[in-house]
């Protein structure tokens, strides 16, 4: 069901003004084939702290303290130790985590209610500004009440702190109060150069604000109940206009009051309109449908098919998740409550609906099934711009997906001839839109036109995975049976139960041969390995 159904491809062309990355870009970095970590110092001693993730320019090591109170910044330094292959004795000083990181500062962000939410991390590169986020317990049994939506759990507060990460100055601070944003992975918040936006799910609202210069969060609009500024005043300017010929009827009319005074209340008080955004969504469905057919017989009866007997289907549709294409423009996913609440992992059972949405004129301009073959190609062919990154995020070049890197292409092919029913084959594949911001590494280690590994041990994408007791093989691309070097998370000589789960976390540098692993398991320290080159 769709309309303007070239408007994406158009507004992804629109970006393009070089080539594409999958060229020069990847052929200077070869000289990682030979630049790799490595060397492993197994359990390292560090602070035990929740290691986050490298900035994207290298500049700074994001961690927490495990009670989720204190924020502190490492800055990684370069070893000034080397050893050669037959004699790899490194000095006791330099098994520690300070002869490769210097604590710049600790800074206390939460309050004694609130905690650090450890999955949530934004980085501002041209500023070198970090956007943070503290929260207190979710209430799952919240009621529903003024607007919000039923079944999804409250938080009394929320708080997105924004630093300098030089010093470790909290510049501004923007305060959300008993509502609900999926702070996991950063999938409720999206930045774009200086523009956030952030997803209320409770309330069904997209809040567009602006990173100053200065250090400032201000707000930019609000899309949901309303879609453009002057909405909500003319609402209810020209409810009162009502209200006050309700009540000119109510004076000439000699019949019973008290009855008609509280019905009129009733009507004034229960906000039965639908939201600004879910009435521009249900207008661009009715007219795509509408221009299908010429002859008006056919026009209804389609109609009474595609749009009357779903129309409480999409009336019942709730915002997922959102990121932008652009300045002007913005993905929208939209689902059922369950699916909602279920978004990184079960979604796909759920069925959902994808629009783009222009911020400027208030319209949706393209609306898709999550099994829609044309959104699939859109995938499939402009990959690098779904993943909207800052213009000045020039490191994203380095990130290898299908539509720059043959070998990711192959892979995805591979899948998709060997998957059973090429629908549900576009729905797993679309499941991940929109994407979540900055949840790639973009380190030369992760190329797929440089090195193979398992991924589904290791990759890019900023999850636990699985750990086991084998190490990672990193081999050549050009030299297929070459291995490069290998990553072993955990113990050296293994775990002694290997009957326990562990999951492991990878933190790559985005430019240096430096790595730490973080293996966990249940009722135990973490395991922190260092890798880098000796």
């Amino acid at each position: 069901m769709l309309r303007n159904n070239n408007v994406v491809a158009r507004i992804f062309q629109r970006q393009i003004q070089t080539p594409p990355p999958g060229t020069s870009v990847h052929c200077a970095r070869r000289f990682y084939e030979n630049l790799v970590p490595s060397f492993t110092i197994y359990d390292v001693e560090c602070p035990d702290h929740s290691f986050r993730k490298f900035t994207d320019d290298g500049q700074y090591l994001i961690s927490f303290s495990r009670n989720h109170q204190d924020l502190i910044v490492y800055r990684p330094t370069w070893l000034s130790y080397s050893y050669k292959q037959e004699d790899c004795h490194l000095p006791s000083r330099a098994k520690r985590f300070d002869s490769f990181f210097t604590q710049l500062y600790c800074v206390p962000l939460a309050s004694s209610n609130e905690v650090i939410c450890k999955d949530f991390f934004l980085y501002v590169i041209t500023n070198q500004f970090g956007l943070f986020a503290t929260s207190t317990a979710q209430i799952h049994d919240a009621p529903a009440i003024g607007g919000a939506i039923q079944g999804v759990p409250s938080i009394e507060r929320i708080t997105f702190h924004l630093l300098r990460l030089e010093d470790g100055v909290i510049l501004d601070e923007k305060v959300f109060r008993n509502d609900f944003i999926n702070l996991a992975h950063n999938m409720g918040v999206f930045l774009y150069d200086d523009l956030l936006a952030v997803v209320s799910l409770r309330y069904q609202t997209i809040y567009i604000l602006q990173i100053r210069e200065s250090g400032n969060l201000v707000d930019v609009r609000a899309i949901g109940a309303f879609c453009r500024e002057d909405d909500e005043l003319f609402l209810n300017s020209n409810s009162q206009r009502m209200a006050v010929a309700d009540r000119s009827k109510l004076h000439q009319s000699s019949g019973n009051h008290v009855d008609n005074g509280v019905h009129s209340n009733q009507l004034n008080s229960d906000n039965s309109f639908l939201s600004g955004i879910k009435q521009r969504l249900l207008s661009f469905i009715f007219q795509g449908i509408w221009s299908e057919e010429t002859d008006k017989f056919q026009r209804v009866q389609c109609l009474k098919k595609k749009f009357y007997f779903h129309f409480q289907d999409y009336v019942d549709l709730i915002i997922w998740k959102v990121q932008f294409l652009d300045r002007h423009h913005l993905l929208i996913k939209f689902g059922s409550v369950d699916g909602g609440l279920q978004v990184s992992r079960n979604a796909d059972h759920h069925p959902s609906f994808f629009a783009v949405y222009n911020m400027e004129t208030t319209e949706i301009v393209a609306f898709y099934q999550n099994s829609a073959d044309e959104l699939y190609l859109l995938f499939e062919q402009f990959c690098d711009h779904f993943y909207a990154m800052s213009r000045n995020s020039s490191y994203m070049n380095f990130i290898s997906s299908h539509s720059n890197n043959i070998h990711a292409l192959e892979q995805l092919r591979s899948i998709k001839y060997k998957a059973s029913s090429l629908s549900q084959f576009v729905k797993k594949m679309l499941t991940s839109l929109p994407f979540s911001c900055q949840s790639l590494s973009p380190s030369p280690y992760f190329d797929q036109s440089l090195f193979r590994y398992d991924e589904k041990l290791i990759s890019a994408t900023d999850r636990h995975r699985p750990s086991t007791d084998h190490p990672i093989k990193f081999i050549s691309r050009r030299q297929p049976h070459t291995l490069k070097f290998k990553i072993k998370p955990g113990p050296e000589a293994g775990s002694l139960d290997g009957r326990t789960k562990k999951v492991s976390s990878f933190l790559f540098h985005p430019f240096l041969p430096l790595a730490l692993s973080i293996q966990q398991t249940l009722f135990l320290q973490p395991s922190v390995n260092i890798h880098f080159r000796g």
